[in-house]
Parts: C-alpha cells; structure tokens; sequence
C-alpha cells in the first residue's frame, strides 16, 4: 500500500526508505527519504477526522493567504500529488504528504523554560500572522472540539445513565467536578456576552506540535494542522498551560508528582505576548489565567465522561484508565487554582519590567 502513495506523489518506492516517525495517537506517520529529499508521510484518522477534505480546504486557503501577505513565514502544507491532489484517497484511506524540515526536531515533554517560551511564541505568532483573514471562512474540522458548554451537558447526561458502581468509585471526581462548575458558567457568560473574538486558533498545542531548531533550539514553525479552525484564544493558551506547567502529563498515576511550575507560566507569557499583546482586547488579556483552568477542566470532564459512558471514545489499558486521567487533570486543576495568584503576580512583575525596558515615548508593553 505505502509503496502506491509513493507513486502516487511521483516517488520511487524502491528508491526511498519508509521508516515509522513520532507517537502521536491519531494519525499514522512515516519519515520517508530518498537520495535528494526527505518527506513526512501521514495516513489520517477518519474515525477521527471525518471530513479529510475539510482539512485540505482549510489548508490551501490559509497557504494561498500567507503566500500573498507573509511569504516568508513558513507554513507547512502538504504536497500535491502528481494528478494535483492535496490528498489522496485510496479506498477507505486518506494520506497526505509534506516535505520534511531540515534541521528540525520535536519533543515530547517540557523540560525547560525556553522550550515553552518558543513554542508559547509560535503558536501566537501562527494566530498573529492570520489576524487579518477571517476565521469564519474556515472549515470547521471537528464541530464542538472545545465547546465547554456541551462538555458540560454531556457529563451531566453521563451521570444519568451510568452504573451505580461507576459512580460510587468516580465519587470524589465527580464531586470536585460539580464544585469546580463556575468554570463551564463563565465560558456560557463570555460567549453569552462576546468576551471572546473569533480568531484562527490551532486547538492542540502540544510540545510535540511546534518544530525547534536544532542547532540552537529556537522555534521554527507549527505542525499538525488538522485541527485548525475558527475558535478562541484560550484554547490555545489553555492547552499550553494543561500540558506544559506539570513535568508528568494526564497518564501519571502517582499525583504527588503533579506540579505547576512557575518558569514555564513565565514563559508562556512571554513567549504568546510577545506575539499577541497588541491583537488581544483588554478582556481576553484579563482571561490569560482562565484559560489554563477552561482547558483542564474540560479535558478532566472528557475523561470523567467517558469513564461514566463505559470507555467508549479514549483508548484504555485497564478498567479505570480514564477515571485516573480525570483525577490526574483535577489535581492538576487544583495545583493550578491554587498559584493563580501567584501568576499575577509574575504577569504583573514581568509587564513592569517590560514597561521600564522600552524605549521613552512607546508606552506600556502591554
């Protein structure tokens, strides 16, 4: 099969070596190189991604864009094949082909301040470089990705229909849930109010989804574009906060070791300020800290839902996998409540000392 799609795109299957590349859980990836070029091969989820040409739409409008206003930024979009198609369908598969990024490389955990201050950036840059495009002409590649509000109401269903012992062992979760509620109320009241602008957003902006350089680790560009879309900024904030500040992520079962690391809060101020400080409104700069609590909270009532539903979306290794990753993200969650002073005093400290660094006569950074 691999051999087709590498004719597919004009490439010599006996010339090139096809290699499994990454971890990710979604789509299946290879690195494939031949004597003069180096590609990424991906066979998409369609359970997941139902809509691949969706995708493929959302991707030639944001390239077609940023070719014609910012042809310097580097926007990693797939090839065509060789009948001009950006994907190939093959029966019930979808691949896609992208050229590989020399002298680049991915992580898959943060270990220091300046990973999630270049990450922080590139992601705020990929928002900053497309302000001017409007987002709602976009595809929506996955209806609901991060709408709180329904995540909301799908747990409550859950605990209408589960077993009496799911409940009686989620108890605790579900109770921390029902008193972290004013989360889910204040997204309902943003929304309600248009707190929030409508912007081009990434929605998964893991580690691993920003390119580093290797020769001087700093950030080259983002990857894994299928969940672009139109959304909020929140979520992309919220999702760095989620699973950058704890050195364990969602799948570590010994919770003493779920912390929030100041540094990397720092850091991922820094680095997505330094991009959107001057396209964010004065009440979503007042959210910065919300978002990290929207995003965990949300991915704690994902896993606590479908433990209750029986384990029918998120793979699991054991009975209660999925209810020891909502304990995980709700203990994270409480860690993070917990220094949300402690982040605004390091916002306010670092927006002094940005302010007294400027030039005279520019005014306040932020």
């Amino acid at each position: 099969m691999i051999e087709k799609v590498l004719k597919a795109y004009g490439l010599d299957d006996i010339k090139c070596d096809v290699k499994p590349f990454g971890n990710g859980l979604i789509n299946k990836t290879w690195k494939v190189s031949s004597s003069d070029a180096q590609y990424i091969l991906q066979k998409v989820n369609t359970k997941v991604f139902r809509f691949p040409e969706r995708i493929a739409e959302n991707t030639l409008m944001l390239k077609n864009y940023l070719d014609s206003v910012a042809p310097q930024y580097l926007f990693i979009a797939p090839l065509r094949t060789i009948t001009g198609d950006v994907i190939l369908e093959d029966g019930e598969s979808v691949y896609r082909l992208f050229p590989f990024i020399a002298d680049s490389y991915t992580i898959d955990t943060v270990t220091e301040a300046d990973q999630a201050y270049h990450a922080a950036k590139q992601f705020g840059k990929f928002s900053r470089v497309l302000e001017a495009f409007n987002p709602d002409g976009l595809n929506v590649t996955i209806p609901d990705f991060h709408n709180l509000t329904l995540r909301t109401a799908q747990f409550f269903e859950a605990l209408k229909n589960a077993s009496q012992q799911r409940l009686k062992t989620a108890d605790w979760a579900i109770d921390v849930v029902k008193k972290c509620l004013w989360i889910a109320k204040r997204f309902d009241e943003l929304i309600a109010g248009n707190g929030l602008k409508t912007r081009v957003i990434h929605h998964d902006t893991k580690i691993n989804n920003v390119l580093l350089n290797i020769n001087n680790g700093f950030g080259i560009g983002v990857i894994d574009l299928d969940t672009v879309m139109p959304g909020y900024f929140i979520s992309d904030v919220g999702d760095m906060m989620r699973t950058y500040l704890s050195p364990v992520n969602e799948e570590e079962t010994s919770f003493d070791k779920i912390t929030v690391r100041s540094d990397i809060f720092l850091a991922i101020y820094k680095g997505y300020m330094e991009e959107m400080h001057r396209s964010l409104t004065n009440t979503e700069k007042g959210l910065f800290i919300y978002s990290g609590q929207f995003m965990i909270y949300m991915q704690a009532l994902r896993f606590l839902t479908d433990y209750l539903n029986g384990d029918i979306y998120y793979p699991v290794a054991h009975a209660e996998h999925n209810l020891m990753r909502a304990k995980n993200q709700l203990v994270l969650l409480m860690e993070y409540t917990k220094s949300s002073a402690n982040f605004e005093k390091i916002i306010k400290n670092y927006e002094l000392s940005a302010t007294l660094t400027l030039p005279k006569g520019e005014g306040a950074a932020f």
